[in-house]
């Protein structure tokens, strides 16, 4: 049976890491946990590295979609290139449920999509957004698809190695849920979104959780922009 990979972007997440990294280890398939540390100024490596993963570290930030390129590309060392492991992406912040993403592998395992991405959840955590960022996201995607998702910035996606391969180079910053979504459709590639019990640290209402989702906002109209289908030349 074809093996799972976990990989794992993390920026200063010491305090939840470790968890995660335990509770996607013992998801049914995975033989292997990629952890990287995207110029964290705490112990994020070090207590990944403890819970089990491998670590691979940026010495500076580089943003998620790097790191995301970064992890796959160390899973892809450690590959069969006849047998390449699927692609599970999670975010660090999930730690006990992380588990639960086991729900994302059958449909992709056993060849119903190409990438599955997880329907979490209303979050236990209080605060959150005002949804103009998702409502952005899911709006542009149906334009560019015919396909409206439920959570279109969901960052828990598996996913086969051809299905990462075709959407290379990842659209930069948060704009890359959005991107990876369309880019697979247009490619003739199949997308399912599936309900898991997942929960992580939402964003709050303050002045910081504010700046975050503005530019999330402007990242994932950037996204869009390079998307858009080309105008037919005047005639």
């Amino acid at each position: 049976m074809t093996g799972v990979a976990v990989v794992i972007p993390a920026k200063d997440e010491q305090a939840r890491v470790g968890t995660t990294v335990r509770a996607a280890a013992a998801i049914p398939g995975v033989d292997l946990v990629v952890v990287v540390d995207d110029g964290s100024a705490d112990r994020t490596a070090a207590v990944a590295e403890a819970a089990g993963a491998r670590v691979v570290a940026h010495p500076r930030n580089r943003g998620k979609a790097a790191a995301m390129e970064t992890g796959a590309a160390a899973v892809a060392a450690a590959d069969d290139p006849r047998d390449p492991r699927l692609l599970l992406f999670l975010d660090a912040d999930l730690e006990t449920s992380a588990a639960a993403a086991e729900a994302l592998v059958p449909p992709v395992r056993d060849g119903e999509a190409d990438m599955a991405i997880a329907i979490l959840p209303p979050q236990r955590t209080t605060g959150g957004g005002h949804g103009f960022v998702v409502r952005a996201a899911r709006t542009g995607i149906a334009r560019a698809t015919g396909f409206s998702p439920a959570q279109p910035l969901s960052g828990q996606r598996c996913l086969t190695r051809d299905a990462f391969e075709a959407a290379r180079p990842l659209a930069s910053g948060f704009g890359v849920e959005t991107a990876l979504t369309i880019d697979l459709l247009r490619a003739g590639l199949r997308v399912r979104e599936v309900e898991c019990d997942l929960h992580h640290r939402v964003t709050g209402r303050d002045l910081r959780g504010q700046l975050h989702r503005f530019k999330q906002y402007l990242h994932v109209q950037r996204a869009l922009r390079r998307r858009r289908p080309e105008l037919p030349p005047a005639a």
